[in-house]
């Protein structure tokens, strides 16, 4: 009787499709047996492993889905060169408590501050708790759905926007729309707004140039930036460009040291 359950175990395992389970249980029974386990503690000890895996596969997934440029973390993040950043409220935000809010995070500042740099640390974070992210700059984006919208699918390509737990739109004001991408660009803001789902948004443009963003059109910006700062954390990092000041370094480095005596003509 002993025999057959212990096959019914392995087989069950497998028909419920917990492989990592299956493929550890007899080394589980065997340090369970040597070590005298409850019975409670050799199920949760056999179960750990096969959420450990589910979850690492789900990461991979989501990240895969994510559409990343690069992977850059909080911790690589150099805090002492941006003192007007408030360290506290950056791991506030790690901590996603902000997306059960429907809160956004719209990050401001000149260019090579660290902006993006933020906004897709924050968004490994939500990816790592298990949460979809999907990035796009604002001008990819309204490139892809003007495409969709000639051929017809518009629809289907608004679903990819909409779906993820967090977008991080990136570049908002860096180059202009014209009125149908700012439209498309209008769209995707009121509608994840409506479904309570968070925007993560990097701009070099101050609020009042929102309608330069906007094809000149200053009710669609005063209505998007409603949406936007309804409920919402804004951080303006007031700083010095991360790339020039390393090419005012290696400038630095590269000027040559004047000898100690110069060859005379």
């Amino acid at each position: 009787m002993s025999i057959l359950y212990e096959q019914k175990a392995a087989e069950g395992l497998r028909q419920l499709g917990l492989e990592t389970a299956f493929t550890h249980l007899d080394s589980s029974c065997q340090q369970a047996a040597a070590e005298h386990w409850s019975y409670s503690h050799f199920l949760g000890y056999l179960l750990e492993g096969e959420l450990r895996e589910r979850h690492r596969r789900g990461v991979e997934l989501n990240l895969h889905f994510a559409r990343l440029p690069c992977q850059k973390r909080l911790a690589d993040f150099d805090f002492s060169c941006q003192p007007s950043l408030d360290r506290r409220l950056i791991d506030e935000l790690a901590t996603g408590r902000f997306l059960h809010e429907g809160r956004n995070v719209v990050l401001l500042g000149p260019p090579g501050v660290g902006k993006t740099h933020l906004a897709i640390a924050l968004g490994l974070q939500i990816l790592e708790q298990g949460h979809r992210v999907y990035f796009s700059s604002v001008v990819e984006l309204a490139r892809k759905l003007s495409v969709a919208m000639t051929q017809n699918r518009l629809g289907s390509a608004l679903k990819t926007y909409f779906a993820p737990k967090v977008m991080i739109l990136d570049e908002v004001g860096y180059l202009p729309l014209d009125r149908l991408q700012a439209s498309l660009l209008f769209q995707v803001i009121c509608q994840r707004y409506e479904k309570h789902l968070p925007i993560i948004l990097t701009s070099n443009k101050a609020f009042g140039d929102w309608g330069q963003i906007f094809a000149d059109d200053a009710v669609m910006a005063s209505a998007a930036l409603d949406r936007l700062l309804h409920r919402s954390t804004v951080i303006n990092i007031r700083g010095d460009s991360y790339r020039l000041k390393e090419k005012r370094q290696a400038g630095s480095q590269d000027i040559p040291k004047k000898p100690d005596n110069p060859p005379t003509s």
